[in-house]
């Protein structure tokens, strides 16, 4: 299977609390739901059409128990075509605490994750999607296991918040493998991994 990953950003980078308000108030976070109603029809349809071809789906802990209590539970969004997919499709975890997942089809990985990822990476398929799971997708990041990544980026700056590229971190060059902008400014970028960035030397 090809791991991609799929994440809502502020032009500055932020990941923290894009849906709800109350999502995700670490570290003082107060400027939460900045990508609740954002994008166009066409954008809302990439992002379902998206979910749709997963083979599976990888999580962290904190992002899994959000789409558990929504995605999972409620009926409304669970008869949503992105609820269909998630519900209908195998859940993978990481984490080292989670020991009773309460969302049907979901395993638990632990202990070597790089290890248990490229297991799963191994089987044949379609797409190992992450979504959200800002710490995870770091990790995987850092760990070559990013197959394709997609931003979609929201026209507002936070100023605060948890950001997808921390301050210091590993360095990576991206090929563009698509790029658009919706009717409200919304930008949808597909990036494949492609090694180390070449520098300028003097």
């Amino acid at each position: 299977m090809k791991l991609t990953t799929m994440t809502q950003v502020t032009i500055d980078g932020v990941m923290q609390g894009n849906g709800a308000a109350s999502d995700d108030r670490r570290n003082g976070f107060e400027r939460g739901g900045w990508a609740r109603g954002k994008g166009d029809d066409e954008t809302r349809a990439f992002i379902t059409q998206t979910y749709q071809r997963a083979e599976a789906f990888l999580f962290g802990r904190r992002t899994y128990e959000l789409f558990a209590g929504s995605w999972g539970s409620i009926d409304q969004m669970r008869a949503h075509p992105i609820g269909v997919a998630l519900n209908e499709s195998p859940k993978y975890v990481a984490s080292a605490t989670l020991a009773a997942p309460r969302w049907q089809d979901t395993t638990v990985l632990r202990g070597d994750l790089a290890a248990a990822i490229g297991e799963l990476k191994a089987k044949p398929g379609g797409e190992l999607q992450v979504h959200g799971s800002g710490i995870l997708t770091q990790w995987l990041l850092e760990n070559d296991l990013v197959d394709e990544m997609t931003l979609i980026v929201i026209p507002v700056i936070l100023g605060q918040g948890a950001r997808l590229f921390p301050e210091t971190g590993p360095d990576l060059a991206l090929d563009l493998v698509e790029s658009r902008v919706d009717s409200k400014g919304v930008t949808i970028q597909v990036y494949r991994p492609a090694g180390r960035p070449r520098y300028a030397t003097a």
